[in-house]
């Protein structure tokens, strides 16, 4: 799958050389599972690490890691959880920032059973969450569904990009997106439609914990060459304006109302600014940089430190965009 677009690697992926599958890990002393396991398939692993599954490469351990064999495996899970534990859902690592003290309860990695797109009737799509968004075009593409291409310029999946609202050049998820299928903490599996999701720009009203496992977007017809090229102008786009070859995690702040969240950067003279191993990128100002051996307390500390600048030279305080989640 991922052969068909090397931009997607990221410095350090392992995917290539593994079954991306995390390491299991025998319960030990007193520490018990969080629930019964029998009749659960995935992988349960507790103190995974996580910072080679994040695009930044930092960050620490996951309290619990839960790898579902499938969708009725996941709702197993979850509902034998009864929410008594923070539950993170995981897609492809981008535009998250992992903490360095690690992740409390269990964090939920959606791994091969969840990357599907398939095309239907009148110009839909249905896609499971941990569907990135190449996959998602391309597979628009070759069905001749116009109005999706803009998701190829998202590093993320559907489940991400579904959760926040995600966007890139001039369209956003609110704009396609029919409705999606999420298991609540409680472990109740509910299909919302796009009207109660609460949209916002880049929100959505979904509350902690509550897990995206699919989703249906609509398109319009439209030919796939045309597709192509617009698909291709974006990537190009990123290619030029983004540095996606780096340890990244995204686009760092929202744009504030009428404005741009990389002008007010530059503007306030951050361009490259550095703390510790963290910096700006010189290539675009609204992207943070691990430049090797950055602990997270030293991206997120950057961020904040742009933010202060930001402030003090403009009078707009920016929103952070990247999720950061975990303890310091």
């Amino acid at each position: 799958m991922w052969g068909m677009n090397d931009r997607m690697v990221q410095p350090g992926d392992t995917w290539k050389h593994d079954d991306g599958r995390a390491p299991t890990c025998a319960v030990e002393g007193a520490v018990a599972a969080p629930v019964p396991l029998d009749g659960i398939r995935g992988d349960l692993s507790c103190k995974a690490p996580l910072a080679k599954l994040v695009w930044f490469k930092s960050g620490g351990q996951a309290d619990w890691l839960f790898e579902p064999a499938d969708l009725d495996d996941l709702r197993l899970f979850i509902e034998r959880l009864r929410g008594q534990l923070p539950v993170l859902a995981l897609g492809l690592g981008s535009n998250l920032i992992i903490r360095d003290g690690g992740v409390p309860g269990v964090v939920v990695r959606l791994g091969k059973p969840f990357m599907t797109a398939e095309a239907g009737e009148g110009s839909t799509l249905s896609c499971g969450a941990g569907a990135p968004g190449i996959l998602v075009a391309s597979t628009a593409r070759d069905a001749g569904i116009a109005g999706l291409e803009f998701l190829r310029g998202i590093p993320g999946t559907v489940g991400g990009f579904v959760r926040m609202n995600g966007g890139a050049y001039g369209s956003e998820v609110a704009d396609v997106l029919v409705d999606c299928d999420v298991i609540l903490p409680g472990g109740e599996f509910v299909t919302l439609p796009v009207e109660d999701l609460g949209y916002t720009y880049r929100h959505s009203d979904l509350p902690d914990g509550a897990i995206v496992v699919a989703a249906r977007f609509r398109g319009r017809p439209g030919d796939p060459e045309a597709i192509g090229a617009e698909m291709d102008r974006i990537a190009d786009a990123r290619e030029q304006s983004q540095p996606i070859r780096t340890r990244t995690g995204g686009s760092t702040f929202k744009n504030p109302e009428g404005g741009k969240a990389w002008e007010l950067v530059d503007a306030a003279g951050c361009r490259g600014m550095t703390h510790g191993g963290a910096q700006v990128s010189e290539k675009h100002t609204n992207f943070l940089i691990n430049t090797g051996e950055a602990t997270s307390a030293e991206i997120e500390g950057l961020g904040e430190l742009v933010r202060e600048k930001v402030y003090k030279q403009s009078g707009i305080m920016l929103d952070w965009e990247i999720q950061r989640v975990g303890r310091p």
